[in-house]
């Protein structure tokens, strides 16, 4: 793993908050030359520290309901169950966890009904032992967009 430095450290939370901002607007704000800007991100982009740049949606754009799914699965059914939820279009993410869960999904949806459905659908899948919803009500920090 590569060592980063407290500049880099600013320069990927610069990026965070707005991976599309100009080089030189970069090296303005971290008092640098934009040179040296620019060989930092390609350092970081080679060592694999970023990995690529992607798109945060508005607020009035992301779906309206968000969920937590805790999942327990049965011995062996890990391979079949995470099958199951890449299927399922409302699940955006899915974690392994340690403790008395296997698994971590986050859900979204536009309506209770198409939340309600999907979290139904993970509870119904084969080598889900049980599974605990955590419906999001409302946003306090948010560094990921």
């Amino acid at each position: 793993m590569m060592q980063t430095d407290e500049t880099d450290q600013h320069l990927l939370a610069l990026l965070r908050e707005n991976a599309r901002l100009p080089v030189a607007d970069l090296a303005r704000r971290l008092g640098l030359a934009r040179t040296t800007v620019q060989a930092r991100i390609e350092r970081l982009e080679s060592a694999g520290v970023i990995t690529g740049y992607t798109l945060r949606r508005s607020a009035a754009t992301r779906p309206a309901l968000q969920a937590t799914v805790l999942i327990q699965i049965e011995p062996r059914s890990g391979p079949a169950v995470l099958a199951r939820l890449k299927a399922l279009p409302g699940v955006e993410v899915v974690h392994t966890t340690s403790g008395r869960f296997d698994l971590l999904a986050q859900v979204v949806a536009d309506t209770t009904e198409a939340l309600d459905e999907t979290i139904d659908d993970i509870g119904a899948a084969k080598g889900v032992r049980s599974s605990e919803s955590l419906i999001h009500l409302s946003t306090k920090i948010d560094r990921l967009g």
